[in-house]
Order: C-alpha cells, then sequence, then structure tokens
C-alpha cells in the first residue's frame, strides 16, 4: 500500500494522507461495484487494502455542498465527488486512475486487470 499511496502522491502533487484516502476510495468502489468478485485478488496482493478502504469510507471523503450531495450517489459520478470531496481535484482523476491500475496489472496481470475492468461499466476511461 505504501508503494502505491507514493506513486499516487508523487503523480497528483497530494500529500501521503490525501492519497492514502483516494486509493482507499477507489478500491472501496473497486470492490463494491465489479462483479464475480474480481477484485478479490487485487486486494489479497495490496497489503493494507482492506485498512485504507476502511479508513477511507470512515472518513466519508468528506465535503459538504455539492461534493457532499453527490457523494451520496453511487457509480462514478459518486466516486468522483467523493474523491473531491477528499482533496483530489476532478483533472487529477484520470491521473489517479493511471497509477492505480498501472499498479494493479503489475500485481495481477494484464488479463486479471482486464476482468476487473470490464466487470463495472464505465471505468475503462480511467485505465
Amino acid at each position: 500500500m505504501d508503494e502505491l499511496v507514493a506513486r499516487v502522491s508523487a503523480a497528483l502533487g497530494v500529500d501521503a494522507e490525501v492519497a492514502r484516502t483516494a486509493v482507499g476510495l477507489v478500491l472501496g468502489f473497486l470492490q463494491k461495484e465489479s462483479r464475480d468478485g474480481a477484485v478479490s485478488e487485487l486486494l489479497a496482493q495490496v497489503p493494507g487494502a482492506p485498512e485504507a478502504i476502511q479508513s477511507a469510507e470512515s472518513a466519508g471523503g468528506g465535503g459538504g455542498g455539492l461534493a457532499g450531495l453527490m457523494g451520496g450517489m453511487g457509480g462514478l459520478m459518486g466516486l468522483a465527488a467523493k474523491l473531491n470531496g477528499a482533496g483530489v481535484d476532478m483533472s487529477q482523476i484520470p491521473k489517479l486512475g493511471h497509477e492505480i491500475f498501472g499498479y494493479a496489472e503489475e500485481k495481477v496481470g494484464p488479463e486479471k486487470l482486464r476482468a476487473i475492468v470490464d466487470s463495472i461499466p464505465g471505468i475503462a476511461q480511467f485505465v
């Protein structure tokens, strides 16, 4: 987890806590939205993933106003709002996806990553 957080922090130019929350939010989203448990193997390969997901969900991605309202929505829009509330600018989300999915491919290989991406509508644009 520390390696992934460091990569995200460097790529986005955010501090490690924002990066850790963002990673937790994305991994939690993948876990929740993926069909057939395609994400389970990835999470098993990322030490600290369950704790990061729990911590990010407890923090809620924060945000009042529009971000808080949209965070109650599901899907990618809800995730984007939570990420924004956690300190990730909308323009940084593609970089975040690139780093997380690049790391995922290193851990589980391109075929399993494709299974994860194919199991969640709309997520392919962030790979």
